[in-house]
């Protein structure tokens, strides 16, 4: 099936459906059984979409599951009650105490919290790397590392990675090291993380997956190898999602395709015109050329979304407050993925990297642009920067 096909038919199974064209939404936290036999064969085939516990999961998982699985490509999916949550999970699952793991130095701050915090208490070692480092991640390999965390674009500033190059890496290596990525910004449809070498693929599925700014929800695919690794481990950690939650995820699917594409088309445009701008230093969208990383995604992505940041050349913070307040259609908020337009701005982005240097000294502004007229949106930034240039001498 082609791609827009399969977005409409992924996980739609009969066995799933029963003949209806959503899955129907099961609820369950007990699975009684009639026989010994019954619930002998289920306990046997329990890693295998048998239903034996809530907690396992339901049809309304499994069909789920088996959707994300097609769309990116894996083995099998894991559902996570947030992103965070998949990314935790997923780390956790492959390392243990006395091992080193390499994290992208752009990575999203809950990641980033997570292994300063975390992973260091439990006596994992963690090394921040350069994103656009390449192949060259080879001298920063140990030999306890057994992950390599990758996150591209970069939260927030949007540097583009080599995946494919630090997977060579990484399968030559003697290690055994699994390779993770962050695919949350292409979505499960604008880059393929098991055709490019990742053995588990997270989402934040709060975000494009569901589309609708109502539902927390993550999800993390593995390829053959690493699958049953992440499935058992999630297990243990006690991760499950809500049902209703997953429904709407599940609904949220079948629209990704052309919601993606308005994302894309809108976001291109403003860009575009934040270029010309005299209140913008750069645009970091990496559609376009003054992205770092910008030749990796014309080399490997699929397209893009609504999801982008710009330097601001000039500002003060009474200047930055009064262009942030007054906004009619961006409203302030810390997700993306939804259909309404966001803005957050970032006044010193170096206190958050250790490997490299952010080489702006003014605020960075970090736009998600929604399903909204595209005027309209210009028109509420045109109004932004009026504001802001009252403070500025």
């Amino acid at each position: 099936m082609k791609r827009d096909t399969k977005i409409v038919n992924a996980g739609r199974d009969s066995k799933w459906t029963k003949g209806i064209v959503n899955p129907p939404l099961y609820r369950a936290s007990t699975v009684v059984f009639d026989s010994v036999e019954q619930m002998k064969h289920a306990t046997l085939n329990r890693a295998n979409q048998e239903m034996f516990y809530g907690r396992r999961g339901t049809p309304t998982t499994f069909s789920f599951a088996d959707a994300m699985t097609e769309l990116e490509g894996g083995a099998g999916c894991y559902v996570y009650p947030c992103g965070t949550a998949a990314i935790t999970s997923a780390i956790l699952s492959f390392v243990k105490s006395g091992d080193h793991i390499l994290m992208v130095d752009t990575a999203y701050e809950p990641t980033r919290d997570f292994a300063d915090k975390t992973l260091n208490r439990f006596g994992v070692e963690v090394t921040y790397y350069d994103p656009l480092i390449g192949q060259n991640i080879k001298s920063l390999i140990q030999e306890n590392t057994k992950v390599i965390f990758l996150e591209s674009p970069g939260s927030l500033t949007m540097e583009v990675q080599d995946v494919p190059g630090i997977c060579d890496v990484a399968r030559q290596h003697q290690n055994d090291i699994t390779v993770i990525l962050d695919n949350t910004w292409a979505s499960p449809i604008h880059f393929k993380p098991f055709e490019h070498g990742v053995d588990v693929s997270v989402q934040a599925a709060t975000k494009y997956v569901v589309g609708h700014s109502d539902v927390m929800l993550g999800t993390a695919t593995a390829n053959e190898k690493s699958w049953p690794i992440l499935r058992e481990n999630s297990y243990l950690l006690g991760q499950c999602a809500s049902p209703d939650d997953i429904y709407l995820a599940a609904r949220g699917i079948r629209t990704l395709g052309v919601r993606l594409k308005q994302h894309q088309q809108s976001s291109l445009e403003i860009a575009t015109w934040l270029q010309q701008r005299p209140e913008v230093e750069t645009v970091l969208h990496p559609a376009l050329s003054t992205c770092p990383g910008h030749e990796l995604f014309k080399r490997d992505f699929e397209g893009g979304n609504g999801l982008f940041s710009f330097v601001l050349k000039d500002s003060s913070p009474q200047g930055l407050t009064a262009l942030l307040d007054g906004m009619d259609h961006f409203k302030m908020g810390f997700s993306w993925g939804g259909y309404e337009s966001l803005i957050m701005a970032v006044n010193n982005l170096k206190h958050m990297r250790t490997a490299t240097t952010w080489p702006y000294d003014k605020p960075l502004i970090r736009l998600h642009i929604g399903l909204e007229d595209v005027e309209d949106l210009k028109a509420d930034l045109d109004a932004g920067f009026n504001r802001l240039a009252k403070y500025l001498d």
